[in-house]
């Protein structure tokens, strides 16, 4: 197999173009897919993003793939977008972006036997914590990211947080 001088596989190789193609079906499927399901969120006023720190600028921390960044990077912007367009009808997109993680889900053993430390990897249950807990939040409360939130109502401040209380 070709690689690029790291032990990576090289651009053109298949192994680059089939993370390229996964990214594109990413993108190509996030849109469509919002489309068809708006309805329900209009009903449950809640739409939870799982994108990643991966679609972060700069950020090197990740290991994935930089068409997979790249993909994330536009599913966070649509729904940027969407966030925007929904918040006058009191529906909250709520992005949350989770570095790298790996784990089982809800029905393998380890589900609820994982450590959950500070010092262990993220789990996939600390993010289904997370996402349960963002929805749980006061209506005015619109969160943007892990990283940056509008508790006040402010959208012109990203990264404002006001603490929550109660």
């Amino acid at each position: 197999m070709a690689t690029d001088g790291t032990g990576r596989p090289s651009w053109s190789s298949p192994a680059r173009k089939t993370a390229a193609e996964a990214a594109a079906g990413t993108i190509a499927a996030t849109v469509p897919l919002t489309r068809h399901l708006l309805p329900l969120p209009r009903a449950s006023a809640d739409v939870v993003n799982l994108v990643s720190a991966g679609a972060e600028p700069r950020n090197h921390r990740s290991a994935s793939h930089p068409a997979f960044s790249s993909a994330k990077a536009a599913q966070a912007g649509f729904a940027d977008v969407l966030s925007a367009r929904l918040r006058p009808e009191g529906i909250r997109v709520i992005s949350l972006h989770p570095p790298d993680f790996t784990d089982a889900g809800p029905l393998a053993p380890s589900w609820s036997t994982a450590a959950r430390t500070s010092v262990d990897p993220l789990t996939a249950r600390s993010m289904t914590d997370r996402a349960l807990f963002a929805i749980s939040q006061p209506r005015d409360c619109f969160i943007r990211s892990s990283s940056s939130s509008s508790c006040d109502g402010d959208t012109t401040r990203p990264g404002t947080v006001r603490p929550i209380t109660g």
